[in-house]
């Protein structure tokens, strides 16, 4: 036993750390630390849900690659033309690209694959102990939440509350890293009134069905 636990500890250790890192990345992301990534990939994030929202996702697909054949077919026939003005071999344009190796190595799809199946238990767990009422209260936090999400989903479709998302994600950020103490505040004051309704609710409830002491 504790010959094999040296690698599966270090297989841990290396997932672990693949998920720090995969974290840090997405934060820096969030917070424009790199101005010009960020804004790449909100403004292609953006522009991606406003073409969901007023196209099929078969025509958005669609003119994605004819786009992409577009430039790719352009460049290699100006590139050929170039060639044979100045008489040169250069080559195929993308030459690099066609000989660079994309495969992807077992050694990161396994460690990809235990991450993924780490996050997919966790989220499995969560939704039995909410759907067999473990914790009653938690459970009604759950049917509270889905209830107002009816009236929310009244109102706005699928896209456009994923479009919400986006630009909430993008901007939350940087509004609570300017008024971090002042948001800090009125949270915690949230916070303490929930768990006193919240310690209320379970104080009244019986024994059976209290949360259970960890």
């Amino acid at each position: 036993m504790a010959e094999t636990s040296g690698p599966q500890s270090s297989h841990i250790s290396s997932s672990s750390a693949g998920d720090k890192g995969s974290g840090c990345a997405v934060r820096d992301l969030l917070y424009w630390r790199d101005v010009k990534q960020s804004g790449m990939v909100f403004g292609g994030t953006m522009v991606l849900l406003l073409s969901l929202a007023a196209f099929s996702i078969i025509s958005v697909i669609s003119y994605l690659v004819l786009s992409l054949l577009s430039v790719t077919i352009s460049f290699r026939v100006y590139k050929s033309v170039l060639q044979a003005v100045q008489k040169t071999e250069e080559g195929h344009p993308f030459k690099p690209l066609l000989e660079k190796d994309i495969a992807l190595s077992s050694d990161s799809f396994q460690k990809g694959l235990s991450s993924s199946l780490a996050h997919v238990n966790h989220a499995l767990k969560s939704i039995v102990r909410l759907f067999l009422v473990e914790d009653l209260v938690d459970s009604l936090k759950l049917a509270l939440l889905m209830w107002l999400m009816t009236y929310i989903g009244a109102v706005f479709n699928g896209i456009t509350l994923l479009i919400l998302g986006v630009l909430l994600a993008f901007t939350t950020p940087l509004v609570y890293e300017k008024y971090k103490v002042q948001i800090d505040h009125y949270v915690s004051l949230v916070h303490s009134q929930v768990k006193s309704i919240t310690e209320k609710i379970q104080a009244k409830l019986p024994g059976a069905l209290k949360k259970k002491s960890e």
